[in-house]
């Protein structure tokens, strides 16, 4: 046998699970310590979110949104890890992690003018620890490296939390991003939603490596696999890694075995062409809400009824930030070049006024 191979071999990445498919708790030591309210607010969250993600891919066929990146399948990886920081951790993600960022603090309505393009949407309240979501794929891993060494610099106990999909681990950014956290030892934890699919590039086609887990090897960092549709194991691998983090101890790389069950964007994408619905089936046993609601209902903290008053809520808070989007300003060149400035700068006031005088707006 090669060393190389001998090597490789050694790369062993139990996949971490605490809930079951029958919502029994398999793994007790793994619990994480969590109230009886806190674990409601987590189901309260991801049906939220199955309800939010399931209402914009219908505006998004009328047209009423923008971008929409769907999520269904993939609240478990998306709630536990949010629900595992604190308030003053930053968050940085992809397009599809726009929930993470409402759940850490971004006002709905603005997660939907983000969707549309429209600049407010990119304003981030100062309260909120976050960047809005990057188009360009893998260059969050690299910010949040950044932001991390920044920390780490002041001497801090945040962390950063950025997210990426197992097809952007093929982006020069990814690597980038890694090694510069694991050289500088910040307190940076990276989770790769494996989602199984690249848009339409399987993943056993994305890499020749077993795992995203192993990857961590090379940049000398900590590296996890976790049951993605395992919300308590989420919590407790993100909540491990924070706590690593925090001590000095450097950062994590998290691999989340996780499927979305919609198409990639609401822009064209028809995952029927290459996947089977027995392959999606198959992930849908594994559902991490009907997961978690086994195992909440066991301990008599949720029912039908609760679930039902929690879509209407949610259905509402959607209804109402849509209003609030539609009744936003419209966005206009003039308005544009002054939201990029404290104070506009001379050349662009030059700029403006003779785009105004010839009939702009």
């Amino acid at each position: 046998m090669s060393l190389a191979k001998s090597i490789l071999e050694r790369q062993d990445y139990p996949i971490v699970s605490v809930c079951d498919q029958n919502g029994h708790i398999g793994n007790p030591e793994l619990m994480p310590k969590l109230s009886d309210s806190q674990l409601v607010s987590i189901m309260r969250k991801m049906v939220f979110t199955r309800t939010w993600d399931q209402r914009a891919i219908s505006l998004a066929r009328q047209a009423r949104m923008g971008l929409w990146a769907t999520v269904g399948g993939q609240e478990a990886s998306m709630i536990g890890s949010e629900a595992a920081l604190r308030k003053d951790d930053f968050i940085l993600g992809s397009y599809r992690d726009i929930p993470q960022i409402v759940w850490h603090g971004l006002p709905l309505y603005q997660s939907i003018l983000y969707s549309r393009g429209h600049q407010k949407g990119f304003c981030i309240p100062e309260d909120v620890q976050a960047l809005m979501p990057q188009i360009i794929i893998g260059a969050q891993i690299i910010q949040a490296a950044g932001i991390a060494l920044g920390m780490k610099k002041r001497k801090s106990d945040n962390i950063v939390m950025s997210y990426i999909g197992e097809g952007g681990t093929s982006q020069g950014d990814f690597y980038e991003g890694l090694n510069f956290a694991g050289v500088f030892q910040v307190p940076m934890i990276t989770m790769v939603q494996n989602n199984q699919y690249a848009i339409s590039v399987p993943f056993h086609k994305q890499t020749a490596a077993d795992t995203i887990a192993q990857k961590a090897v090379a940049a000398g960092i900590t590296g996890v696999r976790v049951d993605g549709m395992d919300v308590l194991a989420v919590y407790k691998v993100v909540e491990q890694a924070a706590e690593r983090a925090r001590r000095g101890q450097g950062p994590t790389l998290i691999e989340a075995l996780t499927y979305r069950y919609g198409p990639h964007t609401m822009a064209g994408d028809d995952p029927s062409r290459y996947r089977t619905k027995e392959e999606v089936e198959h992930w849908r046993e594994k559902d991490p809400i009907t997961r978690f609601r086994k195992y909440l209902g066991r301990k008599g903290l949720w029912s039908d009824r609760d679930e039902e008053l929690m879509i209407e809520e949610a259905k509402q808070a959607i209804t109402d930030a849509l209003k609030q989007a539609d009744a936003t300003e419209k966005m206009t060149v003039a308005g544009l070049i002054d939201s990029m400035f404290e104070k506009t700068p001379p050349h662009l006031e030059e700029q403006k006024l003779r785009y105004i005088t010839r009939g702009g707006k």
